[in-house]
């Protein structure tokens, strides 16, 4: 389906299909904007802006091949990776979809800030090399970790962190250098024990002793933190709408952390407007 059949579908519809809103005529514009910057002027290309843009948030959103895309759009598969990388690069490069960062959360000085930290596991090929570096413990599976910190109430990402399979949670957080303000108070999961002599204002739920039972009162603890922490859940299935993040990863893993800080831009825009 190309841009001049898509545009006449309902809101809902173009969600659907492209898995985004209001956040596709920004696109258009900052790569036409993008475009006039060049100083050499090749020739015209095949497909209009809308189209390009088009084809890659379809190659993100449902992850076919660029074979299969290719024979769609009638060219080749080389011009669908070049087009794919191409407008990938200039909405990047743009900043019209950056996250706030690491900055935003050690400068707040807000009380009333609460935010969010989970980890987003992706599936991918098995790798030739380093196997057990991708190895995520599960039979057969190796994976890349996607550190969230998103805000509790707006659900906008602030940063995201990549890393290995193998590597723990807690590692992968100490690791990224993520630090919050002294009065952001931060909720995690389980994976996050011992987060509290880093943070002081940190939370996780209470992990059952070994022989033990939880009381009531720590049960009641426990949900009313999952409560507050159902909001990063959501997140990751939005995000994963995009089968590029939930299929299993075919990619090089160096573009793979470019690609889930655009879809998380575009999930920022889509929910702030």
């Amino acid at each position: 389906m190309k841009y001049w059949q898509a545009k006449n579908l309902a809101s809902t519809e173009f969600k659907r299909l492209t898995g985004v809103k209001k956040t596709f005529r920004l696109m258009v514009r900052t790569v036409k904007n993008k475009e006039q910057e060049k100083k050499k002027i090749g020739r015209k290309p095949k497909l209009i802006v809308e189209d390009q843009i088009l084809m890659m948030l379809q190659y993100l959103r449902e992850y076919r091949t660029y074979y299969h895309i290719g024979k769609d759009w009638k060219i080749s598969e080389s011009s669908v990776c070049r087009i794919v990388h191409k407008i990938e690069n200039l909405l990047i490069k743009s900043r019209q979809f950056r996250l706030p960062g690491k900055k935003e959360l050690w400068q707040s000085q807000r009380q009333e800030e609460l935010v969010v930290m989970d980890v987003m596991e992706s599936q991918i090929e098995r790798p030739k090399k380093r196997q057990k570096q991708f190895y995520s413990g599960k039979p057969r599976e190796h994976t890349l970790k996607t550190q969230l910190v998103i805000q509790q109430k707006t659900g906008l990402i602030v940063c995201l962190v990549n890393g290995k399979g193998k590597t723990h949670d807690f590692k992968l957080f100490k690791n990224s250098g993520v630090k919050f303000g002294t009065l952001m108070q931060v909720i995690a999961d389980k994976g996050y024990q011992g987060i509290a002599k880093i943070h002081q204002l940190s939370e996780t739920p209470i992990k059952k002793k070994k022989g033990k039972k939880l009381t009531q009162e720590e049960k009641i603890y426990n949900r009313q933190l999952n409560r507050l922490r159902i909001t990063v859940e959501h997140i990751n299935r939005r995000l994963k709408i995009f089968k590029i993040l939930s299929y299993p990863y075919r990619n090089r893993s160096k573009r793979f952390g470019l690609r889930a800080n655009l879809i998380a831009g575009l999930h920022n825009y889509d929910l702030a407007n």
